[in-house]
């Protein structure tokens, strides 16, 4: 798909993807306006480093809710007159948050698409003040970035944690408990608008055959001037090859030829061969 033609830009610049909302719906706006923001955007490496610097947004939050509890205890348990152990299961819902949100992640990015996970994992961050995990941010990455820049920006998500960690430990030598909680929301609260000014991953839109939108997602990416022809290719061999795998469930491991791997028995029995 080409879009150097600048009418070809304006007619997809204008079609929403599907379950991200749309940042490129322009029909109220005039053509200068229109050919000003398709000049910002033809630089696909920029336009990849926003994308996952938004993303990254849901990565410090979560970094930020795990780091909360340790420099505001003693001012929680002096103001609300917690004992010890009902701090202890205060401070743990963050691992409650995370352990629940990186079981329900995996099938939720698999229906709703990468950035419909980040928007359900940045909700109960806001409202709730758990820490549900953005178990997807490292997927969403790894599928939007370019194969030279895929290992430097796949380090982005545990960079993010360890800023967010940082960030609440920092804060909290200043603010007070209740200042603290109203800040430690603010990435989320960034995020979710932000996730309307990104695309979906190519890679999930081409797994659910929606080849239109998987194209145009790429070449915003990589840039309008960029002939993407040769990645659109190899994804789709990519997502073909990974369509054929055999997927095993807990209940086959009760089968010889799964279980009997994973016991000392076929350990033993290659031992004995040697």
């Amino acid at each position: 798909m080409s879009f150097r033609d600048e009418e070809a830009v304006g007619r997809d610049l204008q079609k929403p993807f599907l379950h991200t909302g749309s940042w490129y719906k322009m029909g109220s706006r005039t053509s200068s306006t229109m050919g000003s923001s398709a000049q910002v955007m033809r630089d696909g490496a920029v336009s990849v480093l926003f994308c996952v610097l938004v993303a990254a947004l849901g990565p410090i939050q979560f970094g930020f809710t795990c780091g909360y509890s340790s420099p505001t205890q003693e001012a929680i348990i002096k103001d609300l007159k917690l004992s010890l152990s009902e701090f202890s299961v205060f401070g743990s819902l963050s691992n409650v948050g995370a352990m629940v949100g990186a079981i329900a992640s995996g099938q939720i990015a698999e229906y709703i698409g990468r950035k419909g996970s980040l928007m359900i994992a940045a909700i109960p961050n806001i409202i709730g003040w758990l820490a549900i995990s953005f178990a997807k941010v490292p997927v969403y990455i790894a599928e939007i970035a370019p194969q030279n820049m895929r290992g430097s920006l796949g380090s982005v998500n545990q960079l993010s944690v360890t800023i967010g960690i940082m960030l609440a430990y920092l804060l909290g030598l200043f603010v007070n408990w209740r200042v603290l909680a109203i800040l430690g929301i603010l990435p989320c609260t960034v995020l979710i608008p932000g996730l309307f000014f990104i695309p979906e991953s190519p890679r999930w839109l081409a797994k659910m055959g929606m080849t239109d939108e998987f194209e145009t997602s790429l070449q915003v990416l990589r840039g309008f001037d960029t002939d993407i022809s040769l990645e659109v290719q190899e994804i789709k061999r990519s997502v073909a090859s990974s369509g054929k795998r055999v997927t095993i469930r807990f209940a086959d491991l009760k089968r010889k030829r799964y279980w009997f791997p994973l016991t000392g028995d076929a350990g033993r029995s290659l031992g004995k061969r040697e």
